[in-house]
């Protein structure tokens, strides 16, 4: 065991000066650890309502980035977060390992090992904690109180400055104690949480977070089942009207002669069975958010009355003649081509045009490359809540069949898949602590990738594939023109519209097109 030395604590220094976001801080500061404490497995973990957050981690499978770990399930870190100082556990400590299954080179429980949390607070609050895993057993026995107490000094002062940072960039000041009850319960279900890190959902993020700070009417598009509404919750809880309420309608699921009177309101009489005045949605959502989901199924009668609230921000209720003014931001989201609608004439181009002040598209769980696994540990953890298993984890080759599949309904059904897998793997090992999915126990998905060799232990993509025997040039435009092609296709060959989806300056990307050898006709081939 080496001392902490001065070099070591002047490389980090420079290390997180040098960093260009929060990832690479987490990770240069795991990397310096390392070379002062021998360790298998390493994680960064945020504290948060009473659960635990990955954010970083070295010697794990990806899915832990996906798990979310509550307290008072795991008794080891519970008794991390209530210590003032470093916990070793003992190697023939009872209290069950959070990380048993999960270590990256080891498929089976953890064996007799070193484990090591230590506590990070900030203006004497828990912010976090840093755990260190190793295979052999006493290791951390020897190591100096001083050196621990650096290493928590550092850890700490990265994980705040993280924290502020973000809060900084988002300028969101969250008031958990004003939020309505509509608002809270539509924040916490399915986890209120974007989860994923490919450069899709990167972008997604950051499209969200342009987005959020501004009252700017936002049309969200995408296929079925990718997270629209998540998207939507996400942009209300990230604005200046998160204390205020986020109301939801789904469009399709209204009838046609009542329309009028959900989104605006009624007075006593106004109709057969008005028995009592009745707050609209559009009042309801005063000083917050209005979801308007499925907007592609309104009818074009309701669009233009509609088009006038979202015009003057002024409702009429049925059978009133005063007008009330309101103060509401319009969220939108549809799985339908409006354009092709308004050209069919089924919807309104000047309320189109009007909902889209700020398009943001969601895309399909194909395009997002390295989230599978990272969302199937999310989907997992909350199945072993669910069924009340001490722990769930994933075979390498369902990892791998799951990377493979197209997932046509996208998050939703990858959530169905994994529920329904876990279901069957505890029916099949009802007694084992820890149970493990294999491919048999998803049979929703295709024969032909359950019948792969169970050799393979990473997932592969076409994209990915295609390096083997090619140079990293010849690779690199392959997947440039693959990426192009596919997203040509989505805008059926509107190069400014491709141009927006794939962050790049239109110009640019009609000479890399070109260079590419793309031929954009009345089809589009190479």
């Amino acid at each position: 065991m080496t001392s902490l030395s001065h070099n070591a604590l002047i490389e980090l220094a420079l290390d997180l000066t040098q960093s260009l976001n929060s990832a690479d801080r987490f990770d240069r500061l795991l990397d310096t650890i390392r070379k002062t404490i021998h360790c298998d497995a390493i994680a960064l973990l945020l504290y948060q309502d009473s659960l635990l957050k990955p954010l970083a981690m070295q010697g794990l499978s990806k899915e832990t980035l996906g798990r979310r770990f509550i307290l008072n399930e795991h008794p080891r870190f519970e008794r991390i977060c209530q210590s003032e100082s470093p916990t070793r556990f003992s190697s023939d400590c009872s209290l069950p390992d959070p990380y048993d299954g999960l270590l990256r080179d080891s498929e089976d429980d953890l064996p007799v090992h070193a484990c090591m949390g230590l506590p990070l607070h900030a203006n004497n609050q828990l912010i976090g904690v840093l755990t260190l895993d190793s295979l052999s057993p006493g290791i951390f026995d020897q190591i100096p109180e001083r050196v621990l107490a650096i290493i928590s000094a550092m850890a700490s002062a990265t994980l705040n400055t993280a924290i502020h940072l973000e809060q900084l960039e988002l300028q969101a000041q969250h008031n958990k104690n004003v939020v309505a009850e509509l608002t809270q319960e539509a924040w916490q279900k399915d986890g209120g949480e974007i989860i994923g890190q490919s450069p899709v959902i990167t972008a997604l993020k950051n499209d969200i977070q342009v987005a959020a700070s501004s009252d700017l009417t936002i049309l969200i598009t995408g296929e079925t089942g990718v997270g629209k509404e998540l998207v939507a919750r996400t942009l209300h809880q990230a604005s200046h009207r998160h204390h205020a309420p986020l109301v939801y309608v789904n469009c399709a699921a209204l009838p046609e002669n009542l329309i009028e009177s959900e989104l605006f309101g009624h007075v006593k009489g106004a109709f057969t069975g008005a028995l009592k005045n009745r707050a609209g949605k559009f009042n309801l959502a005063d000083g917050g958010t209005l979801f308007l989901d499925e907007i592609g199924e309104l009818p074009i009668l309701a669009q233009s009355k509609l088009l006038r609230a979202l015009q003057n921000q002024e409702i009429q209720p049925v059978g009133q003649d005063h007008i009330h003014k309101v103060n509401v931001r319009v969220i939108t989201a549809t799985n339908r081509d409006l354009n092709v609608e308004v050209q069919a004439g089924r919807f309104r181009a000047d309320l189109f045009h009007r909902l889209s002040v700020y398009p943001i598209d969601v895309p399909p769980l194909r395009e997002r490359i390295g989230d599978i696994p990272i969302l199937a540990g999310f989907f997992v953890e909350l199945a072993r809540r669910k069924f009340a298993v001490s722990q769930f984890k994933l075979s390498p080759q369902v990892i791998v069949n799951l990377s493979q599949y197209s997932w046509p309904g996208n998050v939703r059904e990858l959530e169905h898949v994994i529920n329904r897998a876990a279901l069957k793997a505890r029916a099949r090992s009802p007694q084992q602590p820890i149970i493990t999915l294999q491919p048999e126990d998803c049979t929703d998905l295709p024969a032909d990738l359950l019948t792969h060799s169970s050799e393979l232990d990473t997932p592969t993509s076409p994209e990915l594939s295609y390096t083997l025997g090619h140079s990293l040039k010849e690779a690199t435009e392959h997947f440039q023109r693959q990426t192009i092609l596919n997203v040509l296709v989505k805008h059926h060959g509107n190069i400014a519209a491709t141009a927006r989806e794939l962050l790049t300056d239109r110009a640019n990307l009609t000479r890399l097109i070109k260079r590419l050898g793309i031929k954009i006709n009345k089809q589009i081939s190479l």
